[in-house]
């Protein structure tokens, strides 16, 4: 392939490859960070257009995912070099803004494994099949599908246990079938006093006062 095909093929794929990454990006970093790093993603695709295969977005996205991850290090190592500067010089105290609110959804996702969360947002935010998703973790196809159905199972698991227990049906409500306050056929209420007997039984058959004679 000369440069002016090469040029032309990586014309026609960059725009869907733009738009792929950015949503990607968009989904797991701070837009001046997802910026940088797509520039980076498109910059390393052309270099290695050669090696980009028919199915590219998976590729293109192990590509984003490799340039985020040293992305996140360099940032946390700045975090470290400014909280050391911080602690010699603190700056003057400032009110924190509101904070995002936070759904059912991400609140279990954060519960979760880092990489099966990963995993479950190329699956339903990318759209990715097990063999798109081994492309970008650099696992086998069988692997990816496993870790997925574990994944899934885990995040219904998180869910469900989320559900605030008052919606929950509980055990303890009486039967249908047997009215409230009702004891069951055969025993006696716990306050009240055992029948007493009566007739000759009831003396053991011993005479009273009254028959002696």
């Amino acid at each position: 392939m000369n440069s002016d095909s090469r040029r032309a093929r990586f014309e026609r794929l960059a725009p869907a490859v733009i738009d792929a990454v950015r949503r990607y990006l968009a989904r797991r970093t701070d837009p001046a960070t997802a910026d940088d790093v797509l520039s980076e993603t498109l910059l390393i695709c052309w270099r290695r257009f050669d090696e980009m295969p028919e199915e590219y977005l998976p590729w293109a996205y192990a590509v984003a995912r490799n340039c985020l991850a040293n992305a996140d290090r360099a940032n946390r190592r700045r975090f470290r070099l400014i909280a050391r500067i911080s602690r010699l010089d603190p700056p003057p105290a400032a009110v924190d803004g509101p904070s995002p609110p936070d759904g059912d959804l991400a609140a279990a996702l954060a519960r979760m494994r880092p990489e099966d969360a990963e995993l479950l947002r190329l699956w339903a935010w990318e759209d990715l099949t097990p063999a798109g998703i081994a492309v970008v973790l650099g696992i086998t196809a069988n692997a990816a599908s496993i870790r997925l159905h574990r994944a899934r199972r885990r995040l219904r698991e998180e869910l469900l246990g989320s559900v605030p227990p008052s919606s929950q049906p509980s055990s303890s409500q009486p039967s249908s079938s047997q009215p409230p306050g009702s004891q069951p056929f055969g025993e006696n209420p716990p306050d009240s006093e055992p029948p007493r007997k009566t007739g000759p039984a009831a003396g053991h058959g011993r005479p009273t006062e009254g028959s002696r004679t």
